[in-house]
C-alpha cells in the first residue's frame, strides 16, 4: 500500500514469515512525523543504503489500522497537495504534483480508449 498524507509518505508492505508490516519511506522525517502525530508505538527507524526505501520501521497490523483512522480524522483541507505545502514545503508539494500529474494519464488513458471504441 502507498500512503500520501500531509506528513509524508509511506509505501507499508508485510514481508514474508512477518506479522508485523514494514512502514518504509524515501525520508527519515517521514517515519518520524508518523511516529510523533499517528503511530507512537512505531519502532526505531532502520536505515538501509542498499534498499529502494532507504528508511523503514515497524508496527502492528492494530496500531497501524489506528493510525490510519486518526490519519483520515484529520483530513479537514479542501486541497491535499495545498496541505502538503502548508506541512512540508514546495519541494515536496511539487512531487506531489507530479505524481498527481502522472496519475492523471490512467484517467486521460481511459478515455481515450473509450473514444477510440464509439
Amino acid at each position: 500500500m502507498w500512503l500520501m498524507a500531509k506528513t509524508g509518505f509511506y509505501s507499508i508492505v508485510q514481508k514474508p514469515r512477518e506479522k508485523r508490516l514494514t512502514i518504509r519511506a524515501r525520508v527519515r522525517n517521514d517515519l518520524i512525523a508518523l511516529r510523533q502525530n499517528y503511530l507512537p508505538t512505531l519502532s526505531r527507524i532502520l536505515e538501509l543504503n542498499v534498499s529502494d526505501y532507504r528508511f523503514r520501521a515497524f508496527a502492528s497490523r492494530k496500531d497501524f489500522s489506528h493510525a490510519v483512522a486518526k490519519i483520515a480524522m484529520d483530513i479537514d483541507y479542501p486541497n491535499f497537495k495545498e496541505e502538503v505545502h502548508h506541512h512540508q514545503g514546495w519541494e515536496r508539494a511539487r512531487v506531489y504534483q507530479q505524481v498527481w500529474a502522472t496519475l492523471l494519464g490512467l484517467q486521460e488513458n481511459i478515455i481515450r480508449s473509450k473514444e477510440c471504441i464509439h
